[in-house]
């Protein structure tokens, strides 16, 4: 789904040139489940910002869906952000004074979605992470953990094949981060939902199918975990059914 070769980023901060990422070679296949780990200033986010298209690498080649990234405009890479990936973050970032509805629905009246269309998508994809009983609940009204879920339906109502999540359960106890983590375990098993998440959590990272550590802006290790943790069985249950259940056919964007 996404290649990166020799992806180098750097900063000025004033006369000082800092080397955020120094030479990442990493390959995320469709289906993926990648947990990146490492110490503060090890590049964990930068490399994120990059995989989201949110910035773009000093040198190296990225290759997304077939795409190389590094030669796409402006309006090509708010176009592939909207439509082929869904971010989660450690700050929930909902509006107040909307209620769970519509806090989703918000990335869909950018896209110019008409309301019954956006309606739907919203109340499925809080129905995956299991609110949609809450859905008329402001953020104030809902607990870190189930604001956490709301932001995660965001993310899924533009229908992504991508999720790139910055410390999810950063903000969270430890039983609303495994809650968390069965949401993404049933989106990946059972939508084919490519995952990449930051997380400073070993026992979060080991959610995952691959862990990947990075070190002063390199990739230190990596290691396929055989047995991934699972998530509380109650936990993943009361996230409730998810329609669908085939893979994905290959992204094209």
């Amino acid at each position: 789904m996404l290649e990166l070769q020799g992806i180098t980023r750097q900063y000025k901060m004033g006369k000082i040139r800092v080397n955020a990422l120094a030479g990442i070679n990493l390959i995320v296949e469709q289906g993926d489940f990648i947990s990146i780990m490492g110490p503060s200033g090890s590049g964990k986010s930068t490399l994120l910002n990059i995989i989201g298209c949110l910035d773009l690498p000093t040198s190296g080649t990225y290759r997304l869906a077939g795409r190389q990234v590094e030669r796409l405009s402006d309006g090509r890479l708010a176009d592939i952000r909207n439509r082929l990936i869904g971010f989660v973050f450690q700050s929930f970032h909902l509006l107040p004074d909307l209620d769970a509805q519509a806090n989703v629905e918000l990335p869909l009246i950018y896209r110019g979605i008409g309301s019954r269309e956006r309606s739907r998508r919203a109340v499925s994809a809080l129905e995956a992470v299991g609110l949609a009983e809450r859905r008329r609940h402001r953020p104030a009204e809902l607990s870190g953990g189930e604001q956490q879920r709301v932001a995660i339906a965001r993310a899924l109502t533009g229908e992504p094949a991508l999720i790139l999540a910055d410390e999810p359960t950063g903000s969270l106890d430890s039983r609303s981060g495994r809650n968390i983590m069965g949401i993404f375990q049933r989106l990946n098993r059972e939508q084919g939902l490519t995952i990449v998440q930051v997380t400073h959590e070993e026992t979060i990272a080991r959610h995952g199918r691959r862990v990947v550590h990075l070190l002063d802006g390199g990739v230190e290790r990596e290691h396929v975990l055989e047995q991934p943790l699972t998530a509380w069985q109650s936990e993943v249950a009361a996230t409730g059914s998810i329609d669908q259940t085939s893979t994905p056919e290959e992204v094209r964007i």
